[in-house]
């Protein structure tokens, strides 16, 4: 499997061609940019043309781009206006917040990339039936401008009402969708059952999120400092090794000094169970 690495990892440092050497240097041939605007402003003509200028003579490739979750640069702090939210019910205000993924998606117009990984709904929201509808519309617009640009979106599952694997299936029945899926690990640990969520995903995943956590929290530590395990977990994903990359998307650690050269010791113990389980 290809292996990859998001920007995640460093996302509180503003991204500088910088940090993307430090990637490819540690071994990953392609890359996800978290959209936070305090790591990548998506409105700042300046910064998407540096990158661009970079990735143009660079071997490191772009292969996607996380939508971005709030319009703010301090994580939604700046009030619930920030919130990134496509199920939102008031059409102006669903709108607004569709125009913002649509400025990120205008990126693969300076760096190509093949996928936009996007949420549908926010962390532990309850299902709700005007929600569902709203959700349709923005993914039905977001699709066909994602598509001109030459991108595809993969929806994940994510802990809420709206976004387990058996909710994301009855979204594209019910709507004839045809999208694919970012299957989450560490999110699918959240719902006690990584292999029946993956069992139900597996068809349409194109991409994976690969982190750790107690089981209770979206801590997106590193493999190994939660309670995943990782041997049965890298059976599952290497059953389908052709159909997808392995993703790294971890939390940087306040103590940790080079979080690109941690992420690469980490992606060799996962290839490591993945070759152990092949062999066996």
């Amino acid at each position: 499997m290809d292996q990859i690495l998001s920007t995640h990892v460093f996302v509180r440092h503003r991204l500088t061609t910088v940090w993307l050497e430090r990637v490819w240097e540690a071994g990953f041939p392609s890359v996800e940019i978290f959209c936070a605007r305090q790591h990548i402003d998506y409105r700042n003509k300046a910064q998407i043309a540096e990158l661009g200028h970079w990735f143009r003579d660079a071997e490191l490739k772009m292969h996607s781009l996380h939508s971005p979750m709030y319009t703010d640069d301090v994580w939604g702090r700046s009030g619930p206006h920030a919130v990134i939210d496509i199920t939102e019910p008031v059409k102006a205000h669903r709108m607004a917040l569709v125009d913002e993924v649509k400025r990120a998606l205008e990126i693969a117009e300076v760096v190509p990339f093949r996928y936009l990984v996007q949420h549908v709904g926010v962390a532990e929201q309850e299902m709700d039936d005007r929600r569902w509808e709203s959700a349709f519309s923005s993914l039905e617009e977001i699709k066909v401008f994602a598509g001109q640009r030459g991108v595809e979106v993969l929806l994940e599952n994510i802990p809420n009402g709206f976004s387990t694997a058996e909710r994301l299936n009855d979204l594209l029945a019910q709507t004839h969708l045809d999208l694919h899926y970012c299957f989450d690990v560490g999110h699918a640990h959240m719902t006690k059952s990584i292999e029946r969520e993956f069992d139900l995903m597996k068809e349409r995943i194109r991409s994976t999120h690969i982190h750790d956590n107690n089981g209770e929290e979206d801590q997106h530590v590193f493999p190994g400092k939660g309670t995943i395990d990782w041997r049965r977990t890298m059976r599952l994903l290497a059953s389908r090794s052709n159909q997808y990359p392995l993703m790294l998307e971890l939390k940087e650690e306040t103590d940790m000094e080079h979080p690109v050269t941690e992420s690469r010791r980490s992606m060799d113990f996962l290839a490591g169970l993945c070759k152990n389980n092949y062999e066996q």
